[in-house]
């Protein structure tokens, strides 16, 4: 697969999204904003957010929506920029809106039934317009928090846990049929398969020791951040360590593509034929571009 460099500089880049103008938003975590890059590479950046910008998607109304995971601590190392631990200033996580035409940030949600949002990660809209989003906890060296899994409408009128105590849920991601949410979990590196009864609830566990279909795990010491699923329903992980994209068949295996950066944390999907993929290598701070074997599915709601 070619691998083109769209743009470099960026400070820990993330949830990119294919826009209908042929740019990608994305946001930089380490420089907490969310930021345009043009075809040709020139950035702009739309908005000042603050916090810990992670995942990012447009919703029904055109806005981006923002998980904000409240912040890291940085370190530089082996000319890699590398995100860890919870900064000193770090108050909670939140979900919030981005208007594209002024740059306007509003706060939809920093809890749930009372509950802080630790550190919302990765988003995906569902046909009705409602959101699918992971919190995937912080941690501070001693103590990490169980994650969860939950969903929202974007106007503040509803947010519940579909899904509590699982382990560093990082990407989320909607089956063709949207009868299936997918996460994946960083440290287990695996990628859970849950089926929608309803909005924003899944099927109970069917025993104690099966709580979920489950994808992988991968081998040795790899680990999972955000994802996407293709037009034919398989699940395409950015691969941390084994720096890369695994896509995972749901009916079993899996492949792996390596890109050049040890943190490649996100992929999406865009183009007339959606084969255009673009991915976020973090660590090198570079958004790079490809043409994927397989088509991507195309987002409920673009801007």
């Amino acid at each position: 697969m070619d691998i083109e460099v769209v743009t470099e500089g960026l400070q820990f880049p993330e949830g990119p999204v294919a826009m209908a103008d042929g740019s990608v938003v994305l946001v930089e975590i380490k420089r907490q904003t969310l930021t345009r890059v043009r075809p040709d590479g020139t950035q702009e950046i739309i908005a000042e957010l603050g916090g810990g910008p992670n995942g990012a998607a447009v919703g029904p109304d055109g806005a981006v929506y923002i998980c904000n995971n409240g912040g890291f601590e940085w370190a530089e190392a082996d000319g890699l920029t590398l995100p860890h631990g919870t900064p000193a200033d770090y108050k909670t996580g939140s979900i919030q809106r981005v208007d594209l035409e002024t740059g306007a940030v509003t706060t939809v949600y920093d809890a749930c039934d009372g509950r802080p949002l630790r550190g919302p990660n990765d988003i995906v809209f569902d046909r009705s317009g409602g959101f699918w989003f992971t919190d995937l906890g912080k941690s501070d060296g001693d103590r990490m928090h169980m994650g969860h899994l939950l969903y929202a409408r974007p106007d503040g009128s509803l947010i519940r846990r579909a899904r509590e105590g699982m382990v560093t849920p990082n990407g989320v991601g909607l089956s063709p049929d949207e009868k299936t949410i997918y996460v994946a979990e960083t440290h287990t590196s695996r990628v859970w398969a849950f089926s929608i009864t309803g909005e924003g609830e899944i099927a109970a566990p069917p025993n104690l020791f099966a709580p979920g279909k489950v994808l992988g795990p991968l081998p040795g010491y790899q680990m999972l951040d955000s994802l996407a699923v293709e037009a034919g329903g398989k699940v395409c992980c950015a691969t941390l360590v084994n720096g890369g994209i695994t896509t995972f068949d749901p009916n079993g295996g899996f492949e792996h593509r390596p890109f050049p950066d040890p943190l490649i944390t996100n992929i999406c999907f865009g183009g007339p034929d959606m084969q255009t993929a673009w991915i976020t290598a973090s660590g090198t701070g570079k958004l790079l571009m490809g043409r994927w074997p397989r088509p991507g599915l195309r987002l409920n709601f673009n801007a």
